[in-house]
């Protein structure tokens, strides 16, 4: 149920480039500093539960929008995500999201 309200409100945001604060690529570089020391890492894996961490790079904005509110709201589970996005407001979210979208995979 938690990945059918992810999906459909993914899809909202897609429908309408409105649905979200506008983000601000330079805003986004300074915001996302403590991100890239795991997101932008070659092989660094996660210790529990092990698993390779996510490369961000490239992906789409209202994509990385939508899972930092849904760690900000606990419907995605993962405790050290959680507590970073619990610090973010929407306008934070957006620039990093920009940030994060604007590089390479």
């Amino acid at each position: 149920m938690k990945q059918y309200a992810l999906v459909v409100g993914l899809i909202t945001m897609l429908a309408s480039p409105f649905a979200f604060a506008q983000g601000n690529l330079e805003a986004g570089r300074d915001k996302a500093f403590t991100c890239t020391g795991c997101h932008s890492a070659p092989g660094l894996r996660n210790a529990y539960p092990g698993y390779k961490v996510p490369k961000i790079g490239g992906q789409h904005e209202a994509y990385i929008i939508a899972a930092l509110k849904g760690y900000r709201s606990k419907e995605r589970s993962h405790p050290t995500m959680q507590a970073h996005a619990a610090t973010m407001s929407d306008q934070d979210m957006a620039d990093i999201a920009a940030y994060f979208s604007s590089l390479g995979k």
